[in-house]
């Protein structure tokens, strides 16, 4: 056997465990909207094993810490005391999605809110990705 064809094929099986990385993203910046009514904040992730997802999303108020406000997973869902009547996250396996939305929206909601895909992993940096103002 030659030699490049030898090292082509150890790697392709040390390769073949190779896994992405499971991640989410929110769009950057503020989202406007008015009391009373309602808005939708978007998060879009991207996992290994979609048949197995824990999402997550925290409140973060000013001066506070982020709060666990609810968790949509592949079989079942959990929302925190508190947030069970306005608050609503739908786990879309297909577009790979969970919106949050928030319906008569008051001023106490103000904050910065989090996605979240467990595993969670803390960096020690963490920037706001969206605000509703």
């Amino acid at each position: 056997m030659e030699p490049w064809l030898r090292n082509l094929l150890i790697l392709a099986v040390f390769c073949y465990e190779c896994r992405g990385e499971d991640s989410v993203t929110q769009p950057p910046g503020d989202v406007i909207a008015t009391e009373g009514g309602q808005v939708t904040l978007d998060c879009q992730f991207d996992a290994v094993n979609i048949n197995n997802l824990y999402l997550f999303w925290y409140k973060h108020e000013v001066n506070g810490f982020p709060k666990f406000m609810l968790g949509r997973f592949s079989f079942g869902s959990t929302n925190a005391t508190g947030y069970e009547e306005r608050f609503d996250a739908h786990l879309d396996k297909d577009s790979k999605s969970v919106p949050l939305t928030i319906q008569r929206l008051q001023l106490s909601d103000s904050a910065v809110y989090y996605c979240a895909l467990r595993p969670t992993v803390t960096t020690g940096y963490t920037a706001p990705l969206q605000k509703l103002v």
